[in-house]
């Protein structure tokens, strides 16, 4: 693939054109053009081809904070924006499609801060409204992101305080989720509240002239786009029997995922997503947080049992199948690192698990407390296996495969079906395979972001207090995903789903049961 980018001089400038070739992966440049772009990698791809129709996966960070009006001035904000942007260019970038197999991320290198600052600006909203307001919008309303704009940063103000010296404000960052994910996300938003606290307008100037400088200008490939996952996986075998080894081993771990539960489902009504969010107090968040710990086990691995023990308490039925759940898994530990790659974080760098419990209850409700912390140490031992697996990254690499493949068939099918020349294809030939496959059915899934205290480093944020943090994503019909995390000294407990998509009753059943199992084995 041919790319090209120019890093323009300003007006008025002596400075030459310097024409560099560089290749980065799948990514080559050259100083002729100022647009550079790349092929989309397998996961990028995966969660790209299911969005194109209405931003399913598109994810939002929200953050409720009180500060100073001033320091929410449009002109302050926007600075940030641009800087943060020239920083990460896969957030000024769009997406071109042009066959199923050729999908391309596009950047056209700003040719100074001012248009860097103008292009900023495109993408930066301000609007009245709460919290709730703002996310139902986000979440069923039409679609904010597109394939060209693939970030969007939205500043709510909710009605006058008075007098106070502080306001409360909501800051929602949008971006597609093959644009990233929540690593990236939450690293984001604290450097977007450390600049906005720490710097003067006049400073922010400067500094965006020298990120513009530094990335823009005349680079030598330093405003490159950051690779893909599977371009900074190590390297897969070239070894023949070992690749079939590998898929072997990966097809075989596919079939030890069992599970026989799922949340009933209804149809016909249109997708609306909700997200009840539930923060314990700090005292209270201590006292859990100490509990686990004495189990020997995180508040992560907790959840999982608290899902499986509510589920239980829901469903009276197969209690003889176990129950699965599914999780994300952070990649980025296993990324070989090199100095030709851009710095950005800003790349989506995940892959997935599964935990698979026991569904039935002990007969004595005496033991119920003992299966729960078992459960949770079960669900530890699950989720270690996966981390650490030395088999991890040629797993990892054949779900991105596997996935991206599927991916593909599905958008073309849904394409097909939207120009009315999709055919059903004939149906397969009945084979002789022995006794049927086990179900592979999961219950939910499980976004457990940990401490994300750890994260935001709140002392940096200077008169901004942090207060509230929402996460998730526009879903897709009957989606549903649970969020575990701490944060400002907080355990926050959500459940992001599809209201009409699912029965009503008996999600309204599993989240009492889930949220009254921390008072239960919790404290």
């Amino acid at each position: 693939m041919s790319t090209a980018v120019e890093p323009t001089s300003q007006p008025g400038s002596t400075d030459g054109v310097h024409t560099i070739s560089q290749s980065i992966g799948s990514l080559s440049l050259d100083a002729d053009s100022q647009r550079v772009e790349r092929q989309l990698g397998n996961t990028e791809t995966s969660y790209f081809l299911p969005s194109r129709e209405s931003g399913v996966n598109d994810m939002y960070l929200h953050l409720g904070c009180r500060a100073p009006a001033h320091l929410f001035q449009r002109t302050l904000v926007r600075l940030t924006w641009a800087i943060l942007r020239v920083r990460h260019p896969l957030l000024a970038s769009r997406v071109e499609m042009h066959d199923y197999e050729d999908i391309r991320f596009v950047y056209n290198v700003p040719s100074s801060p001012e248009e860097a600052l103008a292009r900023a600006e495109e993408s930066l909203e301000y609007r009245k409204g709460t919290k709730d307001e703002l996310l139902d919008s986000y979440l069923n309303g039409p679609r904010t992101l597109s394939n060209s704009r693939l970030s969007y940063l939205i500043v709510s103000e909710p009605p006058s305080e008075g007098n106070e010296d502080t306001q409360n404000h909501d800051i929602l960052i949008c971006t597609t989720h093959f644009l990233g994910d929540g690593m990236a996300l939450h690293q984001f938003a604290n450097h977007f509240f450390n600049l906005l606290a720490s710097k003067t307008e006049v400073e922010l100037k400067d500094l965006l002239q020298q990120e513009w400088e530094t990335r823009c200008k005349a680079s030598h490939g330093q405003s490159v786009l950051p690779a893909s996952l599977e371009d900074r996986l190590p390297k897969e075998s070239q070894v023949g029997f070992k690749r079939i080894a590998e898929r072997i081993d990966f097809q075989l771990s596919q079939d030890k995922l069992i599970g026989g539960h799922a949340f009933p489902r209804r149809s016909g009504q249109a997708r609306r997503t909700i997200v009840p969010t539930i923060p314990f107090d700090e005292e209270r968040t201590k006292k859990i947080l100490k509990n686990c710990k004495e189990h020997g086990v995180s508040i992560s691995a907790a959840t999982f049992a608290l899902c499986s023990i509510a589920w239980a308490r829901t469903n009276n039925l197969k209690w003889e199948l176990p129950t699965m759940m599914y999780s994300a898994l952070n990649l980025r530990p296993q990324l070989v690192t090199t100095p030709a790659i851009n710095d950005s974080y800003w790349f989506i760098a995940i892959g997935y698990f599964n935990v698979v419990l026991p569904a039935f209850l002990p007969k004595s409700t005496q033991d119920v407390s003992a299966t729960f912390w078992q459960r949770a140490r079960s669900a530890k031992e699950q989720s270690t296996d996966a981390a650490k697996n030395k088999r991890l990254v040629s797993r990892s690499r054949e779900m991105a495969a596997k996935r991206a493949k599927q991916a593909r068939v599905w958008a073309k099918e849904d394409d097909d079906k939207a120009n009315s020349v999709w055919k059903a294809p004939p149906p397969a030939p009945k084979k002789d395979t022995g006794p049927p496959r086990p179900p592979s059915n999961a219950l939910i899934g499980l976004s457990l972001l940990g401490n994300l205290d750890g994260i935001y480093k709140h002392a940096t944020f200077s008169e901004i207090k942090l207060h509230t943090l929402t996460t998730g994503s526009r879903q897709r019909q009957g989606g549903m995903l649970m969020f575990g995390y701490t944060f400002v000294g907080k355990l926050w407990i959500s459940l992001g789903y599809d209201e009409n998509g699912f029965d009503k009753d008996v999600v309204d059943k599993f989240w009492h049961h889930v949220l009254a199992g921390v008072d239960e084995f919790l404290g």
